[in-house]
This record gives structure tokens, sequence and C-alpha cells, in this order.
């Protein structure tokens, strides 16, 4: 897979994926660089289900998707995903990554390593361990049965969003997901049960340019691991 700068920088994603949102650059540029992630995050309504626009202003601007200088030694296609920073990153050519802002495991929830990705799933099913029914009982009343078992069919009501990476350890599910969200303003937090949340629209991107089979590695909190993202102390 070709991973190069020119690869990813196609159309209004490109322009905002590189953009640098208003600091000290000019209002004018200010203006097309909101523009263009209004575009990018805009409605999808060419999917199996509606995904509605981001409500730019309830995000915070240095957790949107962008192409950033990112220097590391996992090869170009791997996934790094850095819990302290709230960051997910997909390595490309020439010291470049592109950046989403995730929502990442709450106080003792977070894991770290490494994976791979084993399966993607649009607008997947969601099965909850037995350990999350244990703390939290009234997920019972949502399950229904499905061929997997119980659990939640996708749509819009599911945790899950409109895409999932499934992380598996060998020959081991981790039960640890990277998905998207229909709750686009907890992008930044620690809030979820361990999995890696993503705005919808940056899952699908990150799920049309991730193929089975990717290497996945989740940083330790909060050291990282010989990395460094010269972007993201200006955010």
């Amino acid at each position: 897979m070709d991973l190069s700068r020119r690869t990813f920088l196609l159309g209004a994603s490109a322009a905002a994926a590189g953009a640098t949102l208003p600091s000290s650059s000019t209002f004018a540029q200010s203006l097309r660089d909101m523009s263009a992630y209004q575009r990018m995050y805009g409605p999808v309504d060419d999917d199996l289900y509606p995904i509605p626009g981001i409500e730019l202003s309830r995000i915070n601007p240095a957790f949107l998707r962008r192409v950033v200088q990112y220097d590391t030694t996992e090869a170009p296609g791997t996934i790094v995903v850095d819990p302290q920073s709230r960051y997910l990153y997909l390595v490309m050519r020439d010291g470049m990554a592109v950046r989403y802002g995730v929502g990442v495991g709450r106080s003792g929830f977070g894991w770290s390593g490494a994976a791979t990705i084993k399966n993607k799933q649009e607008w997947p099913d969601w099965y909850p361990p037995k350990e999350m029914f244990a703390r939290e009982p009234d997920l019972m009343e949502q399950m229904g049965e499905l061929p997997g078992g119980l659990g939640m069919p996708g749509g819009p009501g599911n945790p899950l969003g409109a895409r999932a990476l499934y992380l598996w350890q060998g020959n081991k599910d981790t039960l640890y997901r990277i998905h998207g969200t229909f709750e686009p303003w907890t992008i930044g937090t620690n809030v979820s049960s361990g999995c890696i949340r993503m705005i919808n629209q940056d899952a699908i991107d990150l799920y049309n340019h991730t193929p089975t089979g990717t290497k996945v590695v989740v940083l330790n909190a909060p050291s990282g691991r010989g990395k460094r993202d010269q972007t993201a102390a200006r955010s």
C-alpha cells in the first residue's frame, strides 16, 4: 500500500488534513481552513445509514484530522495510538503521518502493546463482554439474539459507530476495537472501556486506508516509544 504524502492529499480532505488552524495565520486563511474541515466532517448520505455532520464548535480543533510530521521507527502503514496525547497516527512515508484525535480508555481501562487488525466491519454488531454486563447490568435490556450471540445490531444507535477494526494478538481476540462513535464530543477524552473511539468520518477514512494484517501499536502512558509529533505541542 502506497502511504506517501501525495497519496493522502486528495480533494477536500487533503486541503484540511494539512491545514493549520488559526493561531498566527491570517483571517482569510482561517476561513479557508474551517471551510475545508466543514467539508471533511460534513454529513455522509451515501453510506448504509446516514451519518450527521459534525458540529465543529463542540470539538477541540487540535483533535481534527491532519497530516503531521511524525518521527517513528514503525514502518509505513502501521497504526500508532498514543493514549497520553489522545492521538492515533497512521504512519506514512518520509517522516509523515495522518493524525486523528481519539477517545481512549478511562482510568483502569487502559492497555498497551502490539496487535494486528484481523477483521474489519462496516456498521458492526456489538457484543459486549460478560465483564461489561457485570458492571452495567442495564445493558442487557438493549441486547438481542444475533448470529454471534447476545448483542446489539449495527446501526446509528450502536456504540461502535460506522466502522470497526478488530485487534488481535496472535490467535486471540483482545476484545479491543478501533471504532467510530456518534458522540464526537468525547474525542480527546478518557472515556471508553479500553477501545479507541474516533469521529465516524475519521473512522471511515482510516478504514479505507487500512487493510487486514495491519500492525497496531498502543503506546504506554506517559512515556512514548522513540517518536515525536512535531506539531502536537502547538495544537
